[in-house]
């Protein structure tokens, strides 16, 4: 193992956070078609309520473990590190096991409220089922999250991420060769194979975990792991630690679960509102499933490369905050809200634009999810700048604004997504709709409150910013009425899953070299990325050529 200076660390974790999405996108397609909708629908009941319990056993701890083991490491405390290390895995054991036994124990009374009284579609045995099943890999999951959290904290990345990776291709061989044995060669039922399929979490979890303690059990050396406690150290107290580790993992923990919250707001609220409305239930749970999890997906390719574009500029921001140099912070956010836009634009018009063709190239055509996915993939654009503005505060201990805004969206979330529900059925407007565009609606609103929020608090200006905005969306625009002109010649209509596949990688370049042609015509891309990047980067390649 070795470690990573902080570019190498920030380009090793976003590539294993890109290829581990990819992973997680591309098995889709093979499992869409083992399962169907229906199994689709019971395998995203069991992965919604594991996240938000997932998130409350083991969210923030790690984080923490990361950051005290590299503070104390910078002092040459190495026994205290590793005193912080055991406290915290002792408590992920505990609190893994304590989240076990409530989702284990609780799963028939939370399927209930998934489904209440509904009749058609799946049945609360069948979802409590699923539940248990996945809820063991609680049991792993916050182990391997301190691990992962210790070795960041000594500046190894390289372990976690291929950690990251063999757990996602373990979890898909599981999925994919679990669920099909299990219906087409042992002829169980789909209930038993989304059971296999959900418990690919619990293997490819213990695995990475596996992985891990064998990395460090051969490198103890270099962790220093078995170094004697100094004179200093012995005046820290197993309490100071345990305090600090609860300080640092708090509003991690909080913000964690407000974000993950979203999808158990739609899970408790969607189907029996729809149910009511006089939707058929096997509708009304499609449209949830599409929701929270087969549209989401696609919606992944966005946010995860997004994430991995803007992922460097957080810790500057915390180290120009650190130093007061405020002017500093203004130039780096106003960076991140130019790439995200730069980026994030043209990706949501382009996915809009081929909603038909990408949902059949991944799940087989259905006019019901391509409907959907249409207006869905607009919650990503929403997402990213509320996501990126929520850590930008968080960077500058803004903790209270960041989770306030986080309470306050889940709760409108709460509050609004019933009424607007009956409110589009009012009205004449498909009501499954209406959950996609009330956290739309609220995520806009949380972003101008936290531009708003930095505007005050540090003099954040954003007149350049506005302008370019401005000029991406006209880019945008001439890139959309390209692919509407293309759409003449090539229908994006079509059936057939391969003739899908085609269209999408056609439109992709061919959008994706007029978005290129009109920023570089209208300098956009310089003032985005700036001209000395762009003369880095042009230099570089042209040694290379």
């Amino acid at each position: 193992m070795k470690k990573s200076s902080f570019l190498e660390g920030t380009f090793i974790s976003t590539f294993g956070i890109v290829l581990c999405k990819i992973i997680g996108l591309l098995y889709v397609i093979p499992f869409y078609a083992i399962i169907g909708n229906e199994g689709g629908i019971l395998y995203n009941y069991a992965y919604t309520i594991y996240s938000i319990f997932l998130g409350l056993s083991s969210s923030g701890i790690p984080i923490a473990i990361s950051k005290i083991v590299s503070e104390y490491n910078a002092l040459g405390f190495y026994n205290t590190k590793e005193r912080a290390f055991k406290i915290g895995s002792r408590l992920l054991l505990l609190s893994g096991f304590v989240f076990f036994l409530i989702l284990f124990i609780f799963a028939p009374q939370i399927s209930y409220l998934i489904i209440g009284d509904v009749t058609g579609g799946n049945n609360p045995e069948s979802i409590t089922f699923v539940i248990r099943v996945v809820s063991t890999a609680i049991l792993i999951v916050p182990s391997l999250s301190v691990l992962r959290g210790y070795l960041q904290g000594h500046k190894i990345m390289s372990v976690p991420s291929m950690a990251s990776v063999l757990e996602q291709i373990v979890r898909v061989i599981v999925i994919i060769l679990g669920s099909y044995l299990t219906l087409n060669v042992l002829g169980l039922s789909l209930e038993t194979a989304v059971g296999v399929a959900v418990f690919g979490a619990t293997i490819g979890a213990g695995t990475a975990l596996l992985f891990i303690q064998y990395k460090i059990s051969k490198n103890k050396s270099v962790l220093n792991k078995d170094a004697k406690i100094t004179r200093e150290e012995i005046k820290i107290t197993e309490k100071d630690i345990l305090k600090r580790i609860i300080l640092y993992a708090l509003p991690f923990i909080l913000i964690d679960f407000f974000r993950s919250s979203y999808s158990m707001v739609d899970a408790f609220t969607v189907i029996k509102t729809l149910d009511n409305l006089g939707y058929d239930p096997t509708v009304a749970e499609s449209a949830l499933s599409i929701i929270n999890t087969w549209a989401s997906k696609i919606n992944s390719i966005i946010i995860s490369i997004t994430v991995g574009m803007t992922v460097s500029l957080i810790p500057n921001i915390a180290a120009s905050n650190i130093k007061k140099d405020y002017d500093d912070v203004n130039l780096k956010i106003n960076q991140a809200l130019r790439i995200m836009m730069f980026l994030v634009l043209p990706m949501t018009v382009g996915l809009h634009f081929l909603s038909h063709p990408v949902w059949t190239a991944f799940y087989g055509y259905d006019q019901f999810g391509i409907s959907v996915l249409s207006i869905n993939v607009f919650q990503a654009l929403t997402y990213c700048f509320y996501a990126i503005l929520i850590d930008i505060n968080q960077a500058m201990n803004n903790t209270k604004y960041a989770i306030g805004t986080l309470f306050s969206s889940l709760l409108l979330k709460w509050l609004l997504n019933v009424p607007f529900m009956r409110l589009f059925n009012v009205i004449g407007v498909p009501a499954y709709y209406a959950p996609i565009i009330t956290t739309i609606f609220i995520q806009f609103l949380a972003i101008i409150f936290l531009l708003m929020v930095l505007k005050n608090k540090y003099n954040v200006t954003y007149r350049n910013t506005v302008l370019i905005f401005i000029k991406t969306i006209l880019a945008t625009s001439i890139m959309y009425l390209s692919l509407k002109i293309l759409n003449l010649f090539i229908s994006i209509n079509t059936v057939n899953r391969l003739n899908s596949v085609i269209i999408v990688f056609t439109y992709c370049m061919f959008g994706g070299i007029i978005y290129a042609i009109a920023v570089i015509r209208s300098k956009l891309i310089k003032e985005v990325l700036g001209e000395k990047f762009l003369d880095g980067f042009i230099s570089k390649f042209k040694i290379k050529k």
